[in-house]
C-alpha cells in the first residue's frame, strides 16, 4: 500500500480540488506533503541497496528510482506552496476577477500532472512508464497555456507537437524492447532488461536506444529537439516551470540513463558511451552560447536546463565503467537548484511586471532579499562553490580526467565556464543594473517567500553535508546506473 499511496494522494487531491476550488490550494499542499512523507519513508527503506515491490510487482522502487521520486515529491511540495500566493499575485497584476476559470482548473491539472511524473519511477512495466511520460505532456500543456495569451498558447502547442512526436518515436523503441525481452523470457521491467541485455542481439538494444535518444531526447530538451523548452518555460507560471524544468524533463532523461547499463552489459556493443558524449556535448555547447544572447530571464533559466540535461548525458558517458556518482548527483542538484531559480524568477516578474532583461535593473535596491536570492540562484545554477551543483560538476570532471577522457572532459570544462560567465553576466544586469523604472514594488506573496526559503535550504546544505541515509541512497543509485550490484 505504501507505494500505491504515492499515486493515490494526487489522484484523490485532483478529485477534491474539482469539488471545491476555494479549498483547492490547501488540499493540493496537503496531498504533496503526504506524498513527500511516503517518499521519504520508502527512500529510507531502499537507501542501502534494497528494492520495494507492491501491487503484485506492478510497482517497484530501487535506489535510483527512489532518489528521483524524492526529487519529484520535494519539488512538487514547494511548487504547491508557491502556487498559492503566486497565482493570486499574478491575477492582481492583470486585474483578473477573484476566481477566473483557469484558476479553478489549475489545481486539478497540477495534481494530475504531478501524479503522472510520480508514476515514472514507481511503475515497473516499461510501456506503462512510457504512458506516464506522455501523460505529463498532455496535462502540463494546459498549465503552460495558463495565462491564455497568444504567446503561451503558441508555446503550449509547440511543446505538445514536438514532445508528442518524440513520444511516438520512443514508443517504437519500447515495442522493440518488448519483443527482445520477451524472447528471453524476462518481464519487461528494468531488472528484466538488465537480465536479458547480455544475451540480446546488439541491434535489439541499439535500435531502441537510438529511438529513445531521439524521442525521449525531445522531451528532455536535448539539441536539436530542444526548441519547445525555452518557449514553454518563458510562458508557464513559475511554479509549473519549477516542475517542468526541475523534474519533468528529467523523467525522459531518466529513461536514457536507465538503458545505459543494458548497453554496457551487451558484449556486442562497442563503446556505447560515445553516443552519450556526442549528444551531451552538442547540447551543452548549443545551450552555453545561447545563454549569451538571451533577452528573457525565464528563458535564461530554460537554456540553463538544456545545458544541464547535456551535462548529465555527458557525465553518463564519462562515467563508463560504473563511476556514475557525478551523473546522479548532477541530476539531484539540478532538480533542487532549478526549482529555486524559477521561484526567484517568478517573484522578480511580479516586481518588474516583465521578463525582458533590458527592461529590468536594480533589483537589489528595490527588493534586497530577492536580489540576493536571484544572485545566489544564478551562482548555484552556474556551478559556483559551495552549492550542490559545484560538487556534482567537480565530480564529473574529476571522473572524466581520471578515466583518460581528456578531450571530452576538457571541452565540457570550457563549455561550463562559458555558461557560467553568460548566466552571471545576464543576471548581473537584473540585480545591479540601472533601474528601468522607479515604481514601488508590489507586496510579495508570503507562500512564495516560504517556498523560496524551503527550496534554498537543500541547495546550500547539500553542498556541505549529506545526511548518511541520503548519501547512501545517492551512492547506491550511482551503482544502479553503473550496472553494479
Amino acid at each position: 500500500m505504501g507505494l500505491g499511496l504515492i499515486l493515490i494522494f494526487p489522484a484523490l487531491a485532483a478529485l477534491l480540488t474539482l469539488a471545491s476550488w476555494r479549498a483547492a490550494p490547501w488540499v493540493t499542499l496537503a496531498a504533496t506533503l503526504g506524498v513527500l512523507g511516503v517518499a521519504i519513508r520508502d527512500a529510507l527503506s531502499v537507501a542501502h541497496g534494497g528494492t520495494l515491490h507492491a501491487a503484485g510487482g506492478g510497482l517497484s522502487l530501487d535506489p535510483l528510482a527512489a532518489l528521483y521520486l524524492l526529487l519529484v515529491a520535494f519539488v512538487g511540495m514547494t511548487a504547491a506552496l508557491y502556487s498559492i500566493g503566486y497565482l493570486r499575485a499574478r491575477m492582481a497584476e492583470h486585474g483578473d476577477e477573484a476566481s477566473p476559470p483557469r484558476y479553478r482548473q489549475y489545481f486539478p491539472l497540477f495534481n494530475i500532472f504531478l501524479g503522472s511524473i510520480l508514476a515514472v519511477p514507481v511503475i515497473s512495466d516499461l510501456a506503462l512508464v512510457w504512458i506516464a511520460i506522455e501523460l505529463t505532456t498532455i496535462f502540463s500543456a494546459f498549465l503552460v497555456a495558463y495565462e491564455d495569451r497568444s504567446a503561451s498558447l503558441e508555446a503550449a502547442w509547440k511543446y505538445v507537437a514536438l514532445t508528442s512526436m518524440g513520444a511516438m518515436i520512443a514508443l517504437f523503441g519500447v515495442l522493440v524492447l518488448y519483443y527482445a525481452i520477451n524472447q528471453q523470457g524476462q518481464p519487461v521491467t528494468w531488472p528484466g532488461l538488465a537480465a536479458a541485455a547480455p544475451h540480446l542481439a546488439p541491434a535489439l538494444l541499439l535500435i531502441p536506444f537510438v529511438l529513445w535518444l531521439v524521442g525521449f531526447g525531445a522531451k528532455a530538451g536535448l539539441v536539436p529537439v530542444h526548441t519547445w523548452l525555452p518557449d514553454a518555460h518563458s510562458q508557464a507560471p513559475a511554479s509549473i516551470c519549477a516542475l517542468l524544468s526541475g523534474v519533468e524533463t528529467s523523467a525522459a532523461l531518466y529513461m536514457l540513463l536507465r538503458i545505459y547499463p543494458a548497453l554496457t552489459a551487451n558484449p556486442g556493443i562497442a563503446n556505447p558511451a560515445i553516443w552519450y558524449l556526442v549528444a551531451g556535448l552538442i547540447t551543452v555547447a548549443t545551450a552555453a552560447f545561447l545563454l549569451l544572447q538571451v533577452h528573457d530571464f525565464k528563458r535564461l533559466f530554460a537554456y540553463s536546463t538544456v545545458e544541464h540535461m547535456g551535462i548529465i548525458i555527458t557525465a553518463c558517458g564519462l562515467g563508463a565503467g560504473g563511476h556514475q556518482l557525478g551523473t546522479v548527483y548532477q541530476l539531484f542538484g539540478h532538480a533542487l537548484t532549478k526549482s529555486f531559480c524559477f521561484y526567484a524568477a517568478g517573484l522578480a516578474t511580479i516586481v518588474f511586471a516583465t521578463q525582458r532583461i533590458a527592461a529590468t535593473g536594480g533589483l537589489i535596491s528595490r527588493v534586497p532579499w530577492l536580489g540576493w536570492a536571484l544572485l545566489v540562484g544564478a551562482l548555484a545554477i552556474a556551478g559556483a562553490p559551495p552549492f550542490t551543483l559545484f560538487v556534482s560538476e567537480f565530480e564529473i570532471l574529476r571522473t572524466g580526467f581520471a578515466a583518460g577522457q581528456y578531450a571530452a572532459t576538457g571541452l565540457l570544462t570550457g563549455l561550463i565556464v562559458v555558461a557560467f560567465i553568460a548566466i552571471l553576466y545576464q543576471i548581473g544586469h537584473i540585480i545591479f543594473g540601472e533601474p528601468a523604472t522607479d515604481n514601488d514594488s508590489p507586496p510579495m506573496p508570503l507562500t512564495g517567500i516560504a517556498a523560496l526559503a524551503l527550496a534554498f535550504l537543500p541547495v546550500l546544505v547539500f553542498g556541505f553535508y549529506l545526511p548518511p541515509p541520503l548519501d547512501a541512497l545517492i551512492h547506491h543509485a550511482a551503482l544502479t546506473l553503473g550496472g553494479a550490484s
